[in-house]
Parts: C-alpha cells; sequence; structure tokens
C-alpha cells in the first residue's frame, strides 16, 4: 500500500475544514465514506457529468470512485483535479468530444429524432471523435498481424492527449479521492483494477479500461495487453463493497437500464442487447448483498446468546468476527432511455444529445435529494440498504414504492 486513504470523516474534518463545512452543507447526514461507481456506456457517460456536477453543487463530495471504460475517463477527471475545477474539467471533455456534431434545431417528432440519432452515430462511426479517436487510415485487415493496426479499427492516441491535458496524474495518484478502474487482460483473461492504494496510474490505465474491441486497439501496461473492463463487469461496485472498511454511502451510475420494454424493431433488438449484456446485473449484487447482510445479522444475534462458555469457543470468535460488517447504502441513479435512442446511443456523441444526457444526470441527482429523508434515516441507524429513488417504468421484483429491503445495523 502506497497511502492509507481510509480516514474517518472526523479524521478529514480535522485535516480539512473546507471538508467539514461541505459535509455539514449536504442535504443528508454523510457517513465515513462516500463513493461514486461509474458504468461503462461511451457517449451515455455525459449523464455521469451531470450527475457528479448535482452532487459537487449539493455538497456531496466523495472519497472514492470507481469506472470502467467511459466511467473510467470521468473518474479520472474527477480524482484528478480539485474539487473547484473537477465539474469544469468534465465539461471541457464533453464539449470537446461532441464538438463535432453541433447542436442545430430539428423538427421536434419522434420519428425526426431517431433519424438524427442515427445520422450523427454514422458521422461517428466514419469520421471518429475529436479527442477521444480516429479511423484509421490502413483497414486492420491490410495492417501486419500483431500490431496495433491489426487489432483495431481506431486509433485512440487523441484521448491519452485530451487526458493529459485535462487531468492531474500526480494529484489523482496522491490526492484524498481513491480511484479505482477495471480492465481485462488478453492473454489470461482475467478482469483486474488498477487502484491508486496499489498502483501509481496514468493515462494507459485509463484508455486500458475503455480499449472496447474491435473499435479499440488494447493498451500495454507492465509488457501485458488490456482490454475494456466492461467485457467482464461493466460495473465496479462489486469492488467498492469487497474493499469497504467504514460506513459507506454508494452513488451507483448505471447507463444502461436492466430493465426496459419488450422491442418491436429490429432497431430495439440492439438497443435491447447492449441494455441486458451492460447492465451488468447490478440490481442482482445489491440483491446478494442485502442476502449476505441478514445472514450476518442472524449470525451475530445468534453469537450474542451464546453463555459465556461457548462464546469464548475459538470457532464462536472466529464467526463472529466473519459476521461483523459496516453499513452500506446504495443509492442507484439509472439513465432512461428515449424511445429514439437505439443500438447506437453508445457512439452517437453529438452537442445536443450530450446536453440532453448531462440534464438528465442533474435531474436524477435532484429527484434523489427530494426524498433524501429515507437515506438519511438508514444512514442515521446505521443500516443497509439499496434504493432506487428516481421514476422507473418497469419497477423491479421486490421493491415496494421508493424503497428497496433494508436490513438492520
Amino acid at each position: 500500500m502506497r497511502r492509507n486513504i481510509s480516514l474517518t470523516s472526523d479524521a478529514m474534518s480535522e485535516a480539512d475544514p473546507k471538508r467539514r463545512h461541505s459535509r455539514a452543507a449536504a442535504p443528508l447526514p454523510l457517513p465515513d465514506q462516500v463513493a461514486l461507481v461509474l458504468q461503462g456506456g461511451g457517449a451515455l457517460g455525459a449523464f455521469q457529468g451531470g450527475v457528479y456536477e448535482a452532487l459537487h453543487a449539493a455538497a456531496i463530495e466523495v472519497d472514492w470512485v470507481a469506472g470502467i471504460s467511459i466511467g473510467a475517463v470521468n473518474a479520472a477527471l474527477i480524482a484528478g483535479n480539485p474539487p473547484e475545477r473537477r465539474v469544469e474539467a468534465l465539461r471541457a471533455f464533453w464539449d470537446k468530444v461532441t464538438g463535432a456534431l453541433p447542436d442545430f434545431p430539428i423538427w421536434p417528432s419522434e420519428r425526426m429524432r431517431e433519424l438524427v440519432h442515427e445520422w450523427a452515430a454514422g458521422i461517428v462511426m466514419a469520421a471518429g471523435v475529436p479527442g477521444m479517436f480516429a479511423p484509421r487510415l490502413v483497414p486492420p485487415m491490410l495492417a501486419p498481424p500483431g500490431t496495433a493496426q491489426a487489432l483495431s479499427f481506431y486509433d485512440t492516441a487523441p484521448l491519452r492527449a485530451t487526458l493529459d491535458a485535462l487531468v492531474d496524474w500526480d494529484l489523482l495518484n496522491d490526492g484524498p479521492v481513491r480511484l479505482s478502474v477495471g480492465a481485462v487482460e488478453l492473454a489470461t483473461g482475467n478482469f483486474s483494477y488498477f487502484d491508486t492504494t496499489e498502483v501509481r496510474i496514468d493515462a494507459r490505465h485509463i484508455m486500458a479500461s475503455g480499449a472496447l474491441p474491435p473499435g479499440f486497439p488494447p493498451v500495454e501496461i507492465d509488457g501485458k495487453l488490456w482490454w475494456d473492463g466492461g467485457l467482464v463487469s461493466n460495473t465496479p461496485l462489486t469492488h467498492i463493497l469487497a474493499n469497504q472498511r467504514e460506513d459507506m454511502l454508494v452513488f451507483q451510475v448505471d447507463l444502461f437500464s436492466a430493465a426496459a420494454p419488450v422491442p418491436r424493431t429490429i432497431m430495439d433488438v440492439f438497443a435491447r442487447e447492449k441494455e441486458i449484456r451492460f447492465s451488468s446485473r447490478t440490481r442482482m449484487v445489491t440483491d446478494e448483498l442485502l442476502r449476505l447482510r441478514k445472514e450476518r445479522e442472524r449470525i451475530r444475534r445468534l453469537v450474542a446468546k451464546l453463555p459465556p462458555e461457548l462464546a469464548d469457543d475459538p470457532d464462536a470468535r472466529a464467526l463472529a468476527c466473519a459476521a461483523q460488517e459496516h453499513a452500506v447504502n446504495v443509492v442507484h441513479l439509472i439513465y432512461r432511455a428515449n424511445g429514439w435512442e437505439g443500438g447506437a446511443r453508445d457512439f452517437e456523441f453529438s452537442a445536443r444529445t450530450r446536453t440532453e444526457h448531462w440534464q438528465a444526470g442533474r435531474a436524477a441527482v435532484a429527484e434523489t435529494i427530494d426524498r433524501a429523508s429515507l437515506i438519511a434515516t438508514n444512514i442515521a441507524d446505521g443500516k443497509t440498504a439499496a434504493f432506487d429513488l428516481t421514476k422507473s417504468p418497469l419497477p423491479q421484483a421486490g421493491e415496494a414504492g421508493a424503497r428497496r429491503e433494508a436490513v438492520g445495523g
């Protein structure tokens, strides 16, 4: 470990009066650690920018941010800038990558919007995205085998230049915000996280997390080649929960909804396939979290009932130790796609769509904060729960209204 970032909120407040004031100004009590979990999803990542801007405006600052693919890019922009410049850095990135397709007026109809959406995605496929990727002059089928040119259709060198311009890598690695990004190693197929508590992260690690084949080439790090972490898991929530050491509030920002209407057209099929593939069973993870917490709570109650001679048994002590845990509240912020957004939604980098995604992220946080008393009660009581406080057209099984099942602390 290079540094200990697991400071309690009291210790951090003593070290940083501004942070103490920020936490006091938040619309709900904040536990020892606040984490932001960012899914992959290409152009949909502007939704995450709006989410962070709204959290920052509400004085909810994060201690730990984890991301996959475009979520890793947004995470690096957050961790690699001081609090007062993070929104500026996020906006600079998204303004740059959507700058080639301006926000021009169109006839306000679903059909017209779908046609413009698909047209914009076609432009991206042909010309690339400024500051992110560009088409190769030589098709990969004609390039020498084994070269980066033979392994992808686009060159991602522009993304490295953009990241280097917008991210302070020293601050990212040595600053107060922990960063974790996931990627897959090609030779073994193993999924791993690059974490600032263990390695020194630079642009390569962020690009590796977003190197989705066959569009983007693998990224070499210390003699190994890495692809997009979304190939295995598009949601880094499990990494956060597996390494939790204190009470935590998690904002889980999903760019693909697991629940959606049944497809009616072939474009709906493309869209639904991506939603199922990249939603990464986020609901299943939180359901499993609550199930395990219930089991541990039963173990703690049972151990507390044991007579002293049994409670002092090594097996009983080991079981009691294994059942100890910290409270966690997971707040889902899910992007709900518009009817005109088909299978190209993750690579449609137009200024108009970016603005709408960004505003949707802000709205999701505002709606959650309006109903934050539910979360606040759990945090104050030291309970564990998962919430989706935004409007969902298709509620998940087991949900009761806006609040999901909670586990006592």
